[in-house]
């Protein structure tokens, strides 16, 4: 099921457009603040953000602007109370793909977003690399120095998360995010049972760098194994 990040402070409302995109089959994440949102919106497959501008800690806008900076193309919706002309043109010059004004009908943000769920994200030929690791997001596919390999959906997120994190130990709250979003139940060894096989899939592509577990905190990518099996061990 698709999945959309809502970043709305007005819980009630944020309550209605869930329920709504869920009778049309779209699962949300919800985000209240930006600052819960600066982390947690790149480390999940969204397919849609749906951004409120006036939020406690700032505009959304502003987040938005970020976001696109960094070279972030999801599609992103405006909600907003704000309905002069200028604030619409200054959405959309922003990085907005389109900007619905408060009051609404619910029905008419839910087409809104399927709409841009439709959409093709424009990162054709974009990939991700690490070491001798190379990712394509859009054939979910990881390569190394003797073959490319299919990635699950799940195993993609934690991986693209582990890059992102350059190195750096990404902790187990965030790969589960990054894997099966906020809304979904995790079991207690999914994690752990998805690392697994994507250290399986690495080492069947040829890849050298390696998964490190950091006990207790999480799991970080190194560009080569140091030595052994690491389950349980913290490589420093």
């Amino acid at each position: 099921m698709a999945r959309v990040a809502l970043i709305e402070d007005n819980e009630r409302l944020a309550a209605m457009i869930g329920q709504s995109l869920s009778a049309a089959g779209v699962e949300t994440d919800f985000f209240y603040t930006l600052s819960q949102a600066k982390y947690g919106v790149k480390q999940a497959g969204y397919a849609v953000l749906i951004i409120d501008r006036g939020l406690p800690d700032g505009d959304g806008l502003d987040f938005l602007r970020d976001l696109r900076a960094t070279g972030y193309m999801t599609p992103c919706l405006i909600l907003t109370a704000r309905d002069a002309l200028h604030d619409r043109v200054d959405g959309l010059e922003s990085g907005a793909d389109d900007y619905v004004t408060k009051p609404f009908a619910m029905s008419e943000l839910v087409a809104r977003v399927r709409t841009l769920m439709r959409r093709p994200v424009e990162t054709a030929g974009l990939v991700y690399s690490f070491a001798d690791i190379t990712i394509d997001p859009q054939e979910q596919t990881l390569r190394g120095a003797t073959r490319s390999v299919l990635l699950a959906p799940t195993e993609l997120q934690i991986l693209l998360a582990m890059i992102d994190a350059a190195g750096q130990t990404v902790r187990h709250s965030s790969l589960e995010h990054a894997a099966w979003g906020l809304s979904e139940a995790v079991t207690p060894n999914a994690l752990e049972v998805t690392v697994h096989r994507l250290r399986k899939k690495m080492s069947s592509a040829g890849v050298a760098a390696h998964i490190i577990n950091v006990r207790g905190v999480g799991f970080a990518l190194a560009a080569r194994i140091e030595s052994g099996d690491d389950d349980g061990i913290e490589h420093v």
